[in-house]
């Protein structure tokens, strides 16, 4: 597709207006060899929303490997302690202040790239991002008063951080559905989405070199170097974050969200008719009204009935849209299952070097061979597990459908923590952690990529990125909820590992309930155009029937 493609203004080559299916069909019809995976324009797309998926999840789950080099350095791991004094709600807050700030980032940035379009802000979430990436790498270790005041500084930086994260989930989201075609929308937003994947396997591929090149100093006990350790792993990611920058500040505008963003403005009684080219205006307000051509507006059905709506109106859209129950149950589907997912995703990934340590992996002669084998086994888990599932749903997204893949990626997860929970005393390590790797093949041929696409998917481009921002604000309130509880509730003196694994159980089995009960399928559906023709009705049922 191209950058600025028709939208509703769908013409042939004689310029006639043509159906969505028609235009999929001879879109369809001229694609060759590779450019039926992806065209020209999918790849830049891929490139530039792509990459800052791949720096989110390398900043979000860095910090599962970089826990285990704090406790050394700060904590008195390398003090022969059996058990270090890092804190455990301490440790779940900094682990989870980057989902924080998510929450933040995904309201403001979905909301503002609808009231004032996708061109106005995007870039500026990958700013905030980089800034507080540099902020985290600077914490002073001179910084006065007890250790815990370096990780509040932590804490309130990885917000920061998270906020521009946030902000990239429904921007991206929505530039990549309105610049898709509906063959291939479904697989573009896979494609877009598996960089997290990459993202993860990058941080335990990063970890072993950089560990690699202090092995001599590390090997001789020299662990003062472990300050550089953890400021590379986390410093990294600036590196390509810089380089993606100009590309977003300079991407224009979505003629989709141009055009759909007029049915703001839209009152029923003031809707009349086309003539039959499409292009007439009999509106009895607008007859005399010539709709201006130029390279970010095309005429089209929706300007033939709309005016540009007023700040007022584009304000008020998300709350007149969802105040029908049609559209507040699909809203309530696309929150409430991302919110369950998360819950028993980020709770293993956050946390999955204690797992591992619990389990029995991850244990070392020495701290650096503790570190090694930690990074090793997120490496096979991301390698065998998290990276194969994204691609698991971009082969089989527009075959099987979301729904099918969501509920299924569900009730395996529940299956594979159900047998760890049930058998934990008992199952060996190599047990446990096959299960752990197939829940995560699962959890991204599942449910972790279904509950990004479907909200990117199923609502209308003038609502998009809000509706998109309070679905992943939802699973991040989950995914915190996990990170703060999770070191809490699976310690000793509590419910225990084996408990907790019971809970993320019970999210993933009513995950698939609410699945099943409130989320739409959105194969071959345009949002856009059912929302037009939502506009359409109202106008017959306001003339007693009359059709347009």
């Amino acid at each position: 597709m191209k950058w600025e493609e028709e939208a509703y203004s769908r013409r042939d080559e004689a310029g006639n207006l043509v159906s969505i299916e028609e235009y999929e069909r001879d879109q369809a019809s001229r694609i060759t060899g590779f450019g039926r995976v992806m065209t020209k324009g999918d790849l830049k797309l891929y490139a530039i929303c792509g990459v800052g998926f791949f720096l989110d999840s390398y900043d979000l789950f860095i910090i599962n490997l970089v826990t285990p080099v704090w406790t050394y350095e700060y904590w008195g791991g390398l003090e022969g302690k059996k058990s270090p004094t890092y804190p455990l709600l301490l440790r779940g807050a900094v682990n989870a202040a980057a989902n924080i700030g998510n929450i933040i980032g995904q309201l403001s940035f979905g909301f503002l790239g609808d009231a004032f379009g996708r061109k106005f802000v995007y870039g500026k979430e990958l700013i905030i991002m980089i800034v507080g990436v540099i902020l985290v790498i600077s914490l002073p270790n001179h910084l006065g008063g007890p250790t815990r005041n370096k990780f509040w500084y932590l804490f309130g930086m990885r917000v920061l951080m998270g906020i521009g994260i946030g902000g990239d989930y429904p921007m991206s989201a929505a530039i990549v559905a309105e610049r898709s075609s509906l063959r291939n929308r479904g697989r573009m937003l896979g494609w877009i989405f598996s960089n997290q994947g990459w993202g993860t396997l990058a941080g335990s591929i990063v970890t072993l070199i950089i560990l690699g090149c202090f092995s001599k100093a590390l090997k001789a006990g020299e662990y003062n170097q472990l300050d550089a350790v953890w400021r590379l792993q986390i410093g990294v990611a600036i590196v390509p974050a810089l380089i993606t920058l100009y590309f977003r500040l300079t991407m224009p505008e979505s003629r989709k969200y141009l055009q759909s963003v007029e049915i703001s403005s839209f009152k029923a009684p003031s809707l009349d008719t086309l003539s039959s080219d499409g292009s007439m205006i009999k509106d009895p307000h607008m007859a005399s009204k010539e709709i201006p051509d130029s390279p970010e507006r095309h005429a089209s059905i929706v300007e033939a009935h709309v005016q540009t709506p007023s700040s007022n109106d584009k304000f008020k859209t998300f709350l007149v849209y969802f105040s029908e129950w049609r559209h507040l149950k699909t809203l309530i589907g696309t929150a409430s299952t991302w919110f369950l997912v998360d819950v028993a995703f980020y709770g293993v990934n956050l946390n999955q070097s204690v797992l591992l340590a619990d389990i029995g992996f991850s244990k070392g002669k020495t701290e650096y061979d503790t570190l090694i084998k930690n990074g090793y086994g997120n490496l096979i888990i991301a390698a065998a597990g998290y990276v194969p599932g994204y691609f698991l749903t971009i082969a089989f997204i527009e075959i099987l459908g979301r729904r099918w893949i969501q509920i299924q990626g569900f009730l395996v997860c529940a299956l594979m923590f159900g047998i760890i929970a049930g058998d934990y005393g008992s199952l060996s390590t190599g047990g446990k952690f096959t299960c752990f790797t197939i829940a995560q093949l699962f959890f991204n041929f599942g449910p972790n990529a279904t509950t990004f696409i479907v909200p990117g998917e199923v609502f209308p481009s003038r609502v998009r990125g809000f509706a998109h921002g309070v679905s992943a604000a939802t699973g991040k309130l989950g995914a915190i909820l996990s990170g703060v509880l999770f070191n809490y509730l699976s310690g000793k003196d509590h419910i225990g590992v084996a408990n907790t694994l019971w809970i993320f159980f019970a999210c993933n089995v009513l995950g698939a309930v609410m699945t099943f009960l409130f989320v739409k399928e959105t194969r071959g559906i345009d949002a856009d155009a059912v929302d037009f023709e939502e506009c359409q009705e109202k106008v017959r049922r306001s003339e007693g029937g009359k059709a347009l």
